[in-house]
C-alpha cells in the first residue's frame, strides 16, 4: 500500500466519526422517508433534496414525479409541509414544492 492510499484511508476513517457526515447520513435518511410518505399520501413519487447551514435546515425541495390528481396547489404544499416538519423534526426556512412533467 503506497504513502498516498494509506494517507487517503486515515482520511476517509477520520472524517467517517465527524457531525458533518452523520449529518448527510441522517438527511439522506430523512429524505428517502418523506419521499415515501409523500408517495403513500399523494399517490405520486418524489425527490427530496435539503441543505443545512450551520446545523439548521436551511432548505428542502421536493420534487414530484407529475403532478397528484385531485388535489390543490395548496393541499400538495400543505402535506409537504407538514411530512417535511414531522420527519426533519424542523421547518426549513424555505421548502421548494416543484412538479417534473414530461414533453
Amino acid at each position: 500500500m503506497s504513502l498516498r492510499s494509506l494517507s487517503a484511508v486515515v482520511v476517509a476513517l477520520a472524517l467517517a466519526g465527524c457531525g458533518p457526515i452523520d449529518t448527510m447520513k441522517e438527511g439522506f435518511a430523512h429524505s428517502q422517508a418523506i419521499s415515501a410518505e409523500l408517495e403513500k399520501s399523494l399517490g405520486v413519487k418524489s425527490s427530496v433534496g435539503f441543505n443545512w447551514t450551520n446545523g439548521s435546515l436551511a432548505s428542502v425541495n421536493v420534487t414530484f414525479e407529475g403532478i397528484p390528481s385531485n388535489l390543490t396547489l395548496s393541499e400538495i404544499a400543505a402535506k409537504s409541509k407538514q411530512v417535511v416538519s414531522t420527519e426533519f423534526k424542523q421547518t426549513p426556512t424555505k421548502l421548494v414544492v416543484a412538479f417534473a412533467i414530461g414533453p
